[in-house]
């Protein structure tokens, strides 16, 4: 049974202006009270019922985009893993406006804003009747508000341009805070602009400071798959990041324990630290003390096998699917030393299926069954996050060496570990952070946010989008992976510069087509 159903599930705007009109024929996008659903007359009547209907956002997250979905879309965006047969479009960069992939990221974004729009709301009336006190609305609010957050920013890096470009100044994405389930609402969403990149971030942190002033340190039932205020400061140090802001890094980091040159980390919020081995995270993925917020599956309640991590990333010889791989461009890195644990415990070859052997992705491991947890923020991101950030400021800072040797040296030998002079140049300790995050968070959906962000960075863009290499089975082979060589494997799939249009992606057509704002506001090019 689902607990709470917001006008729109499975799509934007554009398909409920459309079901409003056409009420009969689109009833499955339309029901306000659909028969598998109570309705909010009657969910938010009682505390029990209001607990369900949060962890219902949960489950429509889990179920709609925060699983290999948006993992898989913002990997195949970037160069370090390859499409070997699957959403080829959006690792070509071919989309347009009616493209399935890019259709469906928007859409089911929104879905999951609109069902915290409408759970907050449903919380203000229980509030309103005495059912919830003001400290378990607001704690309620809070969680909703942390969702919005994360779903808008999903949003923005991928439909608009980065906050460094032009000061945020560009076009945004439409920042929803109205519950779509009444005409009205439809109505009153129809009128939300775009605003601008700086807009969207001004809310993104309003939600994550309301978030933060009022969740606890952590819910013991649900440690890391409901959201607390350690992963509200946490995600803040990501979306500052993006701002390049690296100071307000440096200050949300420090309340998680991101300071000084100890050595070693922990949080005073959540007694979040990295796990000994670099493979810990995903070991026991529900309840290390790395991970701060993940989405949470189980055999009888995950995304599926056509977007579930370890169906999508699963090497051949086991149950997966395979279809995407680490790259060359990666694996033979010359950041990437051949002593690195990851190179063992966190990537996998096929060995016995005759075909070539390529390195797959081995953090999600229950093919059979799909439990492995989506990670969203782990505690070595917000670590290297405030490694940058000290970096930025200045360029031989030991803080920022002290927390990028903290992730790094748990998985490399000592005779490859970082002093202070290992770095020569000024920009030396920042681009070795970056090549860290690349290693570190390959296969969960990090690399094109980095992109994205440094792509009007003086010292460190990549100019756009990557050069490629080809996604067909015959390249790359075997012989591409090679650490003692470290071959350049071909790059069939040319690189796409910044100012191409195809660096951000269309507003889709079933949004324009009925949200005449939106069709007026389309990104240059489609």
């Amino acid at each position: 049974m689902r607990y709470f159903q917001p006008i729109i599930k499975n799509t934007g705007i554009a398909i409920a202006l459309v079901c409003t009109l056409l009420i009969s024929s689109c009833k499955k996008f339309t029901d306000l009270q659909p028969k598998d659903a109570l309705p909010s007359t009657v969910t938010f009547n009682t505390a029990a019922n209001v607990e369900l209907a949060a962890i219902g956002i949960y489950g429509t997250a889990q179920a709609d985009i925060f699983n290999g979905n948006e993992i898989i879309n913002n990997e195949m965006r970037g160069e370090d893993m390859i499409a070997s047969g699957f959403t080829p479009t959006i690792y070509v960069s071919s989309f347009i406006t009616t493209d399935g992939t890019v259709s469906s990221a928007w859409t089911r974004l929104y879905a999951v804003i609109n069902q915290t729009n409408t759970f907050i709301d449903g919380v203000h009336a229980a509030l309103a009747k005495g059912i919830l006190t003001t400290a378990t609305a607001a704690s309620y609010e809070g969680e909703a508000r942390f969702m919005r957050a994360l779903a808008h920013h999903e949003l923005v890096i991928n439909f608009a341009r980065p906050y460094l470009d032009n000061s945020g100044a560009n076009p945004g994405v439409p920042y929803r805070t109205i519950a779509v389930n009444t005409p009205a609402g439809l109505n009153a969403a129809l009128l939300v602009d775009r605003g601008t990149v700086k807009d969207d971030y001004t809310q993104i942190l309003a939600d994550l400071d309301y978030a933060e002033a009022n969740l606890s340190a952590g819910n013991p039932a649900h440690p890391i798959s409901r959201a607390n205020k350690g992963a509200a400061i946490a995600l803040k140090t990501r979306i500052k990041l993006h701002m390049g802001d690296w100071q307000g890094v440096i200050t949300e980091a420090t309340k998680l324990g991101a300071t000084g040159t100890s050595g070693s980390y922990t949080s005073p919020i959540g007694s979040y630290k990295l796990t000994p081995s670099p493979d810990g995270p995903f070991l026991n993925n529900s309840g290390n003390t790395e991970s701060i917020f993940s989405i949470e599956n189980s055999s009888s309640s995950n995304s599926g096998v056509n977007t579930a991590l370890p169906a999508l990333f699963g090497y051949t010889d086991g149950n997966g699917r395979g279809w995407y791989i680490t790259s060359p461009n990666l694996y033979n890195a010359s950041f990437w030393v051949s002593s690195d644990l990851r190179r063992k415990l966190l990537q996998i070859q096929n060995t016995s299926d005759g075909s070539p052997k390529f390195s797959f992705n081995n953090k999600y491991r229950d093919q059979a069954n799909l439990t492995d947890w989506t990670p969203i923020i782990r505690y070595a991101e917000v670590l290297l996050n405030a490694a940058e950030a000290y970096s930025r400021n200045s360029p031989s800072d030991p803080q920022a060496l002290s927390l990028l040797n903290a992730v790094r040296n748990r998985s490399v030998a000592a005779a490859d570990q970082y002093t202070s002079s290992s770095f020569t140049t000024p920009n030396a300790l920042t681009q070795a952070i970056l090549n860290e995050r690349r290693i570190e968070f390959t296969g969960e959906g990090l690399r094109w946010p980095d992109l994205q962000r440094l792509s009007k960075d003086q010292n460190f863009s990549a100019g756009g989008i990557p050069a490629k290499v080809s996604y067909t089975d015959v390249n790359p082979d075997g012989s591409d992976y090679d650490i003692v060589n470290r071959p350049v494997a071909p790059t069939r799939i040319a690189a796409i510069p910044y100012t191409d249009h195809r660096f951000i992606w269309p507003i889709p057509q079933t949004e324009t087509i009925t949200n005449p704002l939106l069709a007026k506001e389309q990104n240059p090019g489609y």
